[in-house]
């Protein structure tokens, strides 16, 4: 089965690299080849490999910046999501769109669920809402993963950071408001292995799943002592921080737990417990 990756140098596209099965001929493109900002880099690219399955592991993720330059993300996030999906339809190719708990509006305690009505905060997760339509209304065949807190060996991301700042500082204060499930690289890549031979062999149901690590739901900070615990390192002093203690241009969602009940029923998939992901991870690293 050939498989086309557009988005090589992020955690997940790393992470399809490194966990490519048996029986895949993987090809995974960078920007030069295949820029979501550029529609007709991706008809090109998709037309010469002419790939069973698609799967879009790039975008736009400066979520502050973005408020800023909103027609930058959504030239990646939205525009450059549903170009990929119509240039797999036009190849007769599943697609497979990665986008992100920032859809939901962070409201409330209760895991978010699939029908819940998205309502993102803002140009980020507007954009990348946007892509998951884009790409549902020009591929019957897909699958949207919503997924939170990805983290990988390589990062970058809040695990090196953590560890980095651990490395400088005696204290430090973490958001504790903001809860939900870290999501290694590995296993959203494991996932979307899972999925993918299925949705091309027409064996699957094509739609929006949340995916997330299993196991418990925890805030920024409880992530951040698992960290140090994890990496057998002595933690500085952790200490409960608001997330309005941290100005930034974008708000960020608070509740960012993840209902994968979907995703089990429609796919089998039950995520490992993120804390053993964790542990894999920072042994990889």
């Amino acid at each position: 089965m050939k498989v086309l990756v557009v988005g090589r140098s992020g955690q997940l596209g790393r992470a399809l690299a490194a966990g490519v099965p048996a029986g895949v001929a993987l090809t995974v493109l960078g920007r030069e080849e295949a820029d979501l900002s550029r529609p007709e880099t991706l008809a090109a690219a998709v037309a010469r490999h002419a790939p069973a399955l698609v799967v879009n592991a790039g975008a736009y993720t400066a979520v502050d910046r973005a408020e800023a330059e909103p027609r930058a993300a959504w030239a990646v996030n939205a525009a450059g999501t549903g170009a990929l999906a119509r240039a797999a339809a036009r190849v007769g190719a599943p697609f497979i769109h990665v986008s992100t708990d920032y859809v939901y509006d962070g409201s409330g305690a209760a895991p978010w669920t699939e029908a819940d009505a998205p309502g993102p905060l803002g140009a980020y997760g507007a954009s990348k809402l946007a892509g998951e339509y884009l790409a549902a209304a020009a591929n019957a065949a897909h699958v949207v993963l919503r997924t939170s807190w990805v983290f990988s060996p390589e990062g970058p991301g809040f695990v090196q950071a953590m560890l980095r700042l651990g490395a400088e500082r005696e204290s430090l204060s973490v958001v504790a408001d903001q809860v939900g499930r870290p999501t290694s690289a590995r296993q959203l890549a494991a996932a979307i292995w899972q999925i993918g031979p299925r949705l091309v062999s027409g064996n699957g149901v094509p739609g929006t799943y949340n995916f997330s690590g299993g196991g418990a739901f925890v805030s920024r900070l409880d992530f951040a002592a698992e960290i140090f615990a994890r990496a057998g390192r002595k933690a500085p002093a952790l200490a409960p921080a608001r997330t309005e203690d941290f100005p930034s241009p974008a708000r960020r969602p608070l509740n960012s737990r993840l209902d994968l009940t979907a995703l089990a029923d429609a796919w089998g998939i039950e995520p490992a417990d993120w804390r053993d992901e964790l542990s894999a991870a920072l042994s990889a690293a």
